[in-house]
């Protein structure tokens, strides 16, 4: 793949890595419900605001069971997938496990949604990473919830920051990827690692000479996500992806998958900046799950062989595919889990 095809398609794929296939479950007909998937009646919902260490507020969706108990209670921050907003997956995810009787946050990551930070829809490995902190430093602040009993959930480019932050905060107790992908790792190599040195090294002087063309503008460049109208000829894993985000099985007006684009330059922080790095150091619990057919597979296979220790898992579900756990309640393991935590958040 020379570096022109791969810088389209990569882009491309950067902003369409989650979505969904064939069944939604549906979004609410309650017009006041902004999600697009339905509403629980086990659950209180309120919208709530965190800063981070870099002084960027994030907004996020605090979820707690109607029938919580009494006493302090454990808690998971949630968040992907990467260029989705919370009230999409990570919403649902953070529902449903309220629904297990868990305090849940699902947040928009800076730069996106209706999370601050200018200029927008920017990825940043150190920001992003940080951004799941910050939803820890909130939950520490709530006075129903242990500060040593808080996890986190990444969903597909965020299981990847998912695991930096479980590296560099020890709070996090417990953290769970699903669908996981690696984002620097796939943007400086390519799928299955096929760019060569020399493609990678034609991408970084497009994308100065972009940053070049930026400030003599004023304006930044967004690469578009989905197309309105897809040729036909993309990957299968592309089609899904545009299905989901671009019709009502899950499109936002707020999700850059859904109504917008990647700040070009993005790339250049992601193909220098290697979030796996220190997989490895992570002592607290890992359980990271992927689908049988994912296409994305191997982004989990490879990080679960950097993690060491007696307390990590790698779940393939059978027969799913890369986008099925973001949406499917009879694919996605939630009783797994929800065993998962409440066995280490203890």
């Amino acid at each position: 793949m020379n570096m022109r095809t791969f810088c389209a398609f990569g882009m491309t794929a950067l902003s369409l890595f989650f979505a969904a296939p064939d069944k939604a479950i549906g979004a609410s007909n309650n017009n006041s419900w902004d999600k697009v998937f339905p509403k629980s009646e086990k659950v209180d919902i309120k919208k709530v605001t965190f800063k981070n260490r870099f002084g960027i507020e994030l907004v996020g969706d605090l979820y707690e069971p109607k029938n919580k108990p009494k006493g302090k209670m454990a808690a998971i921050a949630v968040s992907g997938p990467f260029g989705a907003v919370k009230e999409q997956s990570s919403g649902l995810y953070a529902q449903t496990m309220a629904e297990r009787g868990f305090v849940t946050l699902a947040f928009d990551p800076s730069f996106t949604g209706e999370s601050g930070g200018e200029v927008r829809n920017v990825a940043s490995p150190d920001i992003n990473t940080d951004d799941f902190s910050a939803a820890i430093d909130y939950l520490t602040t709530l006075p129903e919830v242990d500060k040593n009993k808080i996890g986190i959930i990444g969903i597909c480019g965020w299981g990847g920051f998912a695991l930096n932050a479980a590296a560099q905060d020890t709070r996090i107790k417990a953290t769970v990827t699903s669908t996981m992908y690696d984002m620097t790792r796939v943007s400086a190599k390519g799928y299955n690692d096929s760019m060569s040195a020399e493609d990678l090294y034609k991408m970084r002087e497009e994308l100065n000479n972009q940053r070049t063309a930026d400030a003599k503008s004023g304006n930044p460049v967004f690469v578009p996500t989905n197309q309105d109208k897809l040729k036909g000829d993309e990957p299968q894993f592309i089609k899904d992806y545009h299905k989901y985000y671009k019709t009502k099985l899950g499109f936002h007006p707020r999700s850059i998958n859904s109504n917008g684009g990647w700040n070009k330059t993005s790339l250049l922080s992601l193909i220098t900046q290697p979030i796996l790095a220190y997989a490895d150091t992570i002592k607290s619990p890992v359980l990271m799950i992927h689908g049988e057919k994912a296409h994305s597979r191997y982004f989990s296979e490879d990080a679960f062989k950097k993690l060491t220790g007696d307390n990590k898992e790698l779940m393939i579900i059978p027969g799913a595919n890369h986008t099925d756990l973001y949406y499917k309640m009879d694919v996605i393991p939630f009783d797994k889990m929800e065993k998962f935590f409440k066995d280490n958040l203890k």
